[in-house]
């Protein structure tokens, strides 16, 4: 049965979509049948995957609204045992559509019981905010993997994001875990980098995974050509530092 990892931060722009690629990407290298659920309305791990985000097919808005059946919502990628999910911008109204529905929260997780024994992981991408498509991906997870930029504000959202795991764990999901903290875009001759790196390391201790993703050029690249960065190089820093992660969650 499938390990469930939401891919969190309410904060944009930390790195949690090209984390889930490359990690996605990882992990299958390791024999390992991976799935893909793209949940952020802008589309960007759809993009990153290479796959065509078109609206008439059948993606986790058409999913989530109750449109398609799981089984025909899942779209194979180019990479050998990573399935995708895909998204479109159609699912920024999926949140108004759901609000008068039901056990809305638990929309994802009832979908995802119908497959997750094809899998052995199962990532999702959520989207920067913290609504009801990211409660329905804490809800569905079984463990939850927090991006967080080497930077001044990093640390700013991260107790709100502690306040909601913990609302969803009384409530939802009382087998939530919080697997890691992973530091993003690290740059080793910055000293801000390694200043957050200690306070984060000091107030959240082995939360903190030892590998540090650091600012890759291409890693920033491999997107606007549809592929991950251990695709696109393989040896570049980045991609060396994912494949480091993907041991380090397989560990764990």
């Amino acid at each position: 049965m499938a390990k469930i990892i939401a891919l969190s931060n309410q904060k944009g722009g930390v790195g949690k979509t090209t984390t889930a690629i490359n990690l996605a990407t990882a992990i299958a290298a390791c024999n390992k049948k991976v799935l893909v659920i793209d949940f952020d309305p802008q589309g960007n791990a759809t993009t990153g995957f290479g796959v065509d985000k078109d609206s008439s097919c059948e993606n986790i808005y058409t999913l989530i609204t109750g449109r398609s059946p799981i089984e025909t919502s899942i779209q194979k990628t180019n990479i050998p045992g990573v399935d995708i999910i895909a998204s479109t911008i159609d699912l920024s109204g999926a949140e108004l559509e759901l609000a008068s529905v039901v056990a809305r929260e638990y929309k994802l997780l009832n979908e995802l019981n119908k497959v997750k024994e094809n899998y052995d992981y199962i990532f999702i991408d959520c989207p920067p905010s913290l609504g009801l498509l990211t409660v329905n991906a804490l809800t569905a997870a079984t463990d939850i993997l927090i991006p967080l930029q080497s930077e001044f504000f990093a640390m700013e959202g991260l107790a709100q994001l502690f306040r909601t795991i913990e609302i969803v764990k009384k409530s939802l999901n009382p087998n939530l875990n919080i697997m890691g903290i992973l530091l993003t875009m690290f740059d080793k001759r910055n000293k801000l980098s390694s200043a957050v790196e200690a306070d984060v390391r000091q107030f959240l201790g082995n939360k903190v995974f030892d590998i540090m993703i650091p600012r890759n050029v291409r890693v920033s690249e491999a997107p606007s050509h549809g592929k991950p960065a251990l695709v696109y190089d393989i040896n570049c820093p980045g991609s060396v530092s994912y494949m480091k992660l993907a041991a380090e969650v397989l560990k764990r």
